[in-house]
């Protein structure tokens, strides 16, 4: 019998070493050409390793958590000297007979949300299994099991209770806290609030809505702020820009490469929204829909996870009255919104309600003066007070 050697691939970007955030497979299991091996933590995206033989695996090359460099062994897997047909052929006959059409990464879709694959019907070329069948099959069961009447007991007050709980961070996780952790010791972070009157913006908002409901992608905030971003930044080039404070220089862009940020089952993600300044409300509006419905759903591409300019956040609803945001390094300025409330306010002489909204912006104090970050957010303020000027090039 031979064994063949899987080493870490060189998966691109000039990325030298990858975090193994977790193992399909163990030592002794029989496994599959295009079966998921591992999933493997880049400093971008999460990315899963198939197994390009069959065989049956005699070695791992390392733990959950470890960092692998690029060219080292990752697994070690025996092949039966009759060839890797008759290997598979002792697999499990779950993963052989029969054997669903799907790629790696809707195998590990239907693995994360717990769907036998055997159970769905593929509506791909071929009967191939896409990632719209497994979110069918999950939904379907998702209903049912929210349809029962079952409620959770609560744990009784007045109880002493003991136990805790040791979680290792990991994968995403460990990303996002090295990435905070870096942009806030590295950066000098600086906040800005202004209160902003978001009422003529919303009743345009509800206005467009109703007028091309059906037909256009319904629109939030989030579109017509981008397109205030995207004017501001031409009277302020300096806010959208990327420091390499390693080699001391600021590039500022001409192009307006939006991060969005969005809170996942993994963690805090940006995914990228390229060139808002080519887009309409509507086509910013889809975009930021798409994105974050790929990092929700752990299928943004590394692409789609980087080269951002200024990256805008917003908790929606819960979004509170004034917040701190970190700044996305290497960028210099990130936008925070806040939630939305109606109350009372001086118009011409008579109290009105009226629809305000805080929006809490940081920049980096090292390239950014406070009173060019304050003019930028008043430049964004009067956009969004008038919005048809939003419209006006």
């Amino acid at each position: 019998m031979s064994q063949h050697i899987i080493k870490m691939p060189d998966i691109g970007e000039g990325i030298a070493e990858v975090e193994l955030v977790a193992w399909h497979v163990k030592v002794g299991d029989a496994v599959i050409e295009d079966q998921a091996l591992a999933d493997v933590m880049t400093d971008k995206a999460n990315v899963e390793i198939p197994s390009p033989v069959a065989g049956r695996v005699v070695a791992l090359g390392g733990e959950v958590g470890q960092t692998l460099a690029v060219g080292s062994e990752l697994i070690r897997i025996e092949l039966a000297s009759e060839g890797a047909d008759e290997a598979a052929d002792r697999a499990d006959p779950a993963l052989v007979v029969d054997r669903p059409l799907a790629s790696p990464s809707v195998r590990r879709q239907a693995r994360e949300l717990e769907v036998d694959l055997h159970a769905v019907q593929g509506s791909g070329p071929g009967g191939r299994i896409v990632h719209a069948d497994v979110d069918a099959v999950a939904a379907v069961r998702h209903a049912a099991a929210t349809s029962k009447d079952t409620v959770a007991p609560k744990r009784p007050m007045g109880v002493e209770r003991s136990g805790e709980q040791a979680i290792a961070v990991i994968g995403v996780r460990r990303k996002i806290a090295q990435k905070m952790q870096d942009a806030k010791r590295r950066i000098p972070h600086f906040s800005y609030v202004e209160e902003i009157d978001v009422t003529e913006v919303e009743a345009l908002r509800t206005a467009l809505n109703v007028r091309w409901a059906g037909q256009r992608a319904k629109l939030t905030l989030l579109p017509f702020i981008a397109r205030a971003i995207v004017h501001a930044v031409r009277e302020f080039p300096q806010i959208n820009a990327r420091f390499d404070d390693e080699a001391g220089i600021v590039t500022r862009h001409e192009a307006v490469h939006l991060g969005v940020a969005a809170q996942t089952d993994m963690g805090l993600m940006v995914p990228v929204l390229r060139h808002a300044e080519a887009l309409d409300l509507w086509q910013l509006a889809a975009e930021i829909a798409r994105l974050g419905e790929a990092a929700r759903g752990g299928k943004a591409t590394r692409h789609e996870l980087s080269g951002s300019t200024i990256t805008i956040t917003s908790l929606g609803a819960l979004g509170g009255i004034a917040t701190t945001p970190i700044i996305n390094h290497p960028e210099v300025a990130i936008v925070g919104v806040n939630r939305i409330v109606e109350r009372p306010a001086w118009r011409n002489g008579i109290v009105v309600p009226r629809l305000l909204m805080n929006l809490s912006s940081s920049f980096d104090h090292r390239v950014v003066d406070g009173i060019d970050a304050a003019r930028f957010v008043q430049a964004m303020r009067a956009l969004l007070e008038m919005p048809a000027t939003l419209f006006i090039d």
